[in-house]
């Protein structure tokens, strides 16, 4: 079976190429520039010339392979736009073949308690955009799938890395924002790279919530100031200043968030392995 994937490059990118080449793939990649062409090319896959704005490399990239997974965001202004006429031609391109689609669980805002894909939406600022994409996905026909990551960690890398450890290697304490009881819904990558290549074979329609566990803020943040070289260090900011740091995304980072990934495990056998969460945030 054959994937065009786009976003091969980047954190999850590179470790869903990775997974789909493991099983057996066969796996062409979007790559914007030589350095993307060449980080694909490494983790196995054919790199395609041109970026999520070239709709008519989209279109035939999908039209030629069996499944699309589209993991790539446009960096600039116009994010939520390209992203829909990106995803637009790939789903003309793929027909009635799987396109699996980029979410996330912020779209649903707080949770009430443990919640799944079902849940009532609530999105912060940053994410509202996706949220009327992924509706637009599913309506445009086809077999369209939406996979949701929670909080993405493992190998050093990823969110937590860039808003947490790296200031707290500068400021000499991670931050914790409001009194640190709001939960993360978390999910490691090589395991949110799996479920990725379940959705290729999920019912078109399937949403899925990609979350294995779930950690406090504070406990998180505690494990975190091991990995930055801060052991213990914490400093607690307000909402309005952790988004003074860190911009709109401190928003999602507040946000208090229990999910279940029972759906995939139910419906496409998802075994996420890798659950010592602090562990793997320590470092």
């Amino acid at each position: 079976m054959s994937v065009f994937v786009t976003g091969g490059s980047g954190y999850l990118g590179r470790a869903v190429v990775g997974a789909l080449v493991r099983h057996g793939f066969e796996v062409t990649a979007l790559a914007r520039d030589e350095r993307a062409a060449a980080v694909v090319a490494a983790a196995g896959a054919k790199p395609v010339a041109g970026g999520l704005t070239d709709l008519d490399v989209l279109r035939a990239a999908a039209a030629s392979a069996d499944g699309v997974l589209h993991l790539a965001q446009f960096a600039g202004p116009e994010t939520a736009a390209v992203d829909l006429a990106a995803a637009g031609a790939m789903q003309d391109g793929a027909g009635d073949r799987p396109y699996v689609h980029t979410g996330g669980t912020w779209v649903y805002g707080d949770t009430a308690g443990v919640v799944d894909e079902d849940a009532p939406f609530a999105p912060p600022s940053i994410t509202a955009w996706r949220l009327a994409n992924e509706r637009r996905v599913l309506a445009r026909g086809g077999h369209p799938v939406i996979v949701m990551p929670g909080l993405v960690h493992g190998h050093r890398a990823g969110l937590t890395e860039a808003f947490f450890v790296e200031p707290a290697r500068a400021s000499g304490a991670v931050a914790v924002i409001g009194d640190g009881t709001a939960h993360w819904a978390v999910v490691h990558v090589d395991d949110v790279a799996e479920l990725y290549v379940l959705a290729l074979r999920a019912k078109p329609g399937s949403v899925y919530a990609g979350v294995s566990a779930t950690v406090t803020q504070r406990a998180a943040a505690l494990a975190l100031s091991r990995a930055a070289g801060c052991p213990g260090e914490l400093r607690r900011v307000t909402p309005e200043e952790a988004v003074a740091e860190m911009g709109p995304i401190a928003e999602a980072f507040a946000l208090d968030q229990r999910f279940t990934g029972a759906r995939a495990r139910q419906d496409l056998g998802w075994r996420p392995r890798r659950l010592d969460v602090l562990a793997d945030l320590a470092g």
